[in-house]
């Protein structure tokens, strides 16, 4: 063992089990792994993550803004695959391509052969997570390597792009055992819990700055008066739904709602939310609201389903000017 895996080792106080290691820190992964770390870290206090990239000062950079932001957080760097693997039970990986999923994962220092040379019990209690749009070959070579360890791997495609990964929007397809889906849904559980506040965030966001036109406020000063109050938000600062209102980015209102997050991966997502809610016996009226608005939407003005959900204001905007109100008992009925 390299003298850099015994001193990461040495400094992982915490067991495999309560350790996730992030291996790929470019845009995406970058964004994908603060959205992860920063749930988790507020679910548990006590669980350490670990990072780590190809490029050494990416992995720094991303540790130290961590740090900045959650003081006092368990991060660690490992400069291999191997260390991660050594580190974290749970292995989230975001690559650039099928070239270098083969080489993390398969490589001498990657992290199968690791759970190879780890004791039975700890391989099969480890969770590998793969997020990179690779070849479907690769795909199966790779999980069934890791299966064959004792190791559980799903294979978890993204939609949603950057935007959608800083937002935490991200739409995942998953693929792999009953099992493997069971031990990541904690995990996976984090997005669709954002994603559910995303939802109703953004229809609030589009009935103010539809109210503030009504009262004859310019756009831009009421987004600029809100995002530096107490109404802040990201479906207001760099989500928001009216074209101009946002003079230093480019949101999908400026695009025509194109790109972004789709309103019918929205309702997807808000699906899963009520579902498990209701299968519980419990009701979220919230969350179960802002579904059957969305779905309205997309029943009225089915070209809004492959748009960014943020176009639920164009939806708003043309019932107020047909005069027609949106009201929770009508569209229950109708969806």
């Amino acid at each position: 063992m390299a003298t850099s895996t015994i001193r990461l080792v040495s400094q992982v106080s915490h067991s495999r089990a309560k350790s996730i290691s992030f291996v790929g820190l470019g845009r995406m992964g970058s964004e994908m792994a603060y959205n992860l770390f920063s749930r988790r870290l507020a679910e548990a206090q006590e669980v350490q993550f670990v990072v780590c990239d190809a490029m050494p000062e990416a992995a720094i950079r991303f540790a130290d803004n961590f740090r900045k932001q959650f003081p006092g957080a368990n991060i660690t760097i490992a400069s291999t695959p191997e260390e991660a693997t050594l580190a974290s039970g749970t292995i989230v990986t975001m690559l650039p391509s099928s070239p270098h999923v083969r080489q993390v994962y398969l490589n001498s220092s990657g992290v199968i052969p690791t759970l190879r040379s780890l004791p039975a019990a700890d391989a099969s209690n480890t969770l590998c997570i793969d997020s990179t749009t690779l070849d479907v070959q690769v795909g199966r070579d790779v999980a069934a390597e890791a299966q064959a360890t004792g190791a559980e791997m799903l294979d978890a495609p993204v939609s949603g792009g950057v935007t959608g990964a800083k937002a935490g929007t991200l739409s995942f397809l998953v693929g792999g055992s009953e099992q493997s889906f069971t031990h990541a849904s904690p995990i996976l559980a984090l997005w669709i819990c954002n994603n559910l506040i995303l939802g109703v965030e953004q229809i609030v966001v589009a009935e103010a700055m539809l109210l503030g036109q009504r009262l004859g406020l310019d756009p831009a000063v009421l987004a600029s008066v809100i995002n530096s109050s107490t109404g802040a938000c990201w479906s207001s600062s760099v989500n928001n739904p009216v074209p101009g209102a946002l003079s230093e980015s480019s949101p999908p209102c400026e695009r025509n709602f194109e790109g972004g997050f789709a309103t019918a991966l929205m309702i997807k997502d808000l699906g899963l939310a009520t579902n498990v809610l209701k299968a519980s016996g419990s009701s979220m009226p919230l969350a179960e609201g802002a579904e059957d608005i969305y779905a309205d939407a997309v029943k009225r003005h089915p070209e809004l389903s492959n748009k960014d959900f943020s176009s639920i204001y164009r939806y708003l905007e043309k019932a107020m000017k047909e005069g027609r109100s949106v009201r929770l008992r009508d569209i229950e009925e109708r969806v």
